[in-house]
């Protein structure tokens, strides 16, 4: 596989695991078979936190052109400035303008087609919300970046990808009491129009098998535990059939996870947040990556936060960032070869 273009790996927040892992995951790159990617963020981040770690790590400063020929021997970064000096674990709110223009330099290498998909270390949303940041996190941001690109709205679909299950919540970061009332069946069509299409044109699935998770318990029982998956799921499911999706459901989520039921689907449409991520983390936990679907470009992410408690200690795990460098390669040379889809409107 060539690598013309870089995947473009951001900083995320500095004070985190991401330039642990970032630095883990180029020291195995040969017998992981790394894609090359280009660092976006401060190098003396890196260079600091290889120290820190006692590790031996050359960084060298580097355009989308060059990062590939750079990557072999030396971590290639598109330098921009964290705002103050970074501690291992100590997060600042002054290094928040440099965490979102590195997201934004990201995208803009994409859209410039100089790079190739947008692969993202975990950020913490409570510094970024103390600068004045109105996003819930990076799935909206980065939506409202494509918009900003494009003049076209995106429902972009947040996706755990493991070796065992791909998973999707249809309602996200809400409390679980709000659930019902968010929950409806525009939005469950949507997603499921969303993953369907993603699946198609970037994981070259033909004809995509979509298992939809009831709500209640026992997907209602028929109204006696509820009427969501009745009133709202099932009506969901008949539309998006009757447009030719392969879609089946409500399922009772309690049967749906074990080795059998997962044979049947490609992609588990879950209904709210735990649904979805407690089986995928419980069967992938260190292997599975977070995938936007739904945008314009392709966005990977490993499926962990910035643990600020084991920054810098050398425990953190590089796996799922692998995964996640991995993935973005793969769709990229899946997408490559076919009209990018450009998602669901809004």
């Amino acid at each position: 596989m060539a690598f013309d273009r870089p995947l473009a790996l951001t900083q995320g927040d500095p004070a985190g695991i991401g330039p642990d892992i970032t630095l883990a995951a180029w020291a195995a790159r040969r017998e992981t078979g790394l894609p090359p990617f280009l660092f976006i963020g401060d190098p003396a981040v890196l260079k600091s936190r290889a120290a820190l770690l006692n590790l031996d790590i050359p960084i060298r400063e580097a355009s989308p052109e060059t990062a590939a020929s750079v990557f072999d021997s030396a971590i290639p970064v598109l330098a921009l400035p964290s705002g103050v000096e970074v501690a291992a674990g100590e997060p600042h709110v002054a290094t928040a303008r440099g965490t979102i223009s590195s997201i934004e330099t990201a995208v803009d290498l994409c859209f410039s087609g100089r790079a190739s998909a947008v692969v993202t270390n975990p950020i913490a949303k409570s510094v970024l919300y103390q600068s004045g940041f109105k996003f819930p996190g990076h799935t909206e941001f980065l939506a409202d970046l494509a918009q900003k690109v494009t003049n076209r709205c995106y429902l972009p679909v947040m996706m755990l990808a493991g070796p065992k299950l791909r998973a999707i919540p249809v309602t996200i970061h809400i409390p679980l009491k709000d659930v019902p009332t968010a929950l409806t069946e525009d939005l469950i069509v949507d997603t499921c129009r969303v993953a369907n299409e993603d699946l198609k044109n970037r994981f070259s699935i033909s004809r995509p098998r979509i298992a939809v998770a009831g709500i209640n318990p026992h997907a209602g029982e028929d109204g006696a535990i509820g009427v969501e998956d009745q009133e709202i799921i099932h009506p969901a499911i008949v539309r998006l059939r009757d447009e030719g999706l392969h879609v089946f459901g409500p399922l009772p989520a309690d049967t749906m996870f074990h080795d059998e039921a997962r044979s049947r689907y490609d992609v588990a449409v879950c209904m709210y947040h735990d649904q979805a991520l407690i089986p995928a983390k419980a069967l992938g936990f260190d292997t599975s990556v977070n995938v936007t679907l739904g945008l314009p470009f392709i966005r990977t992410s490993p499926d962990h936060g910035t643990a600020f408690g084991i920054a810098g200690q050398g425990v953190a795990r590089e796996t799922s960032l692998v995964a996640a460098l991995k993935l973005a390669a793969e769709l990229a040379t899946n997408t490559d070869a076919k009209t990018p889809a450009f998602g669901v409107t809004v």
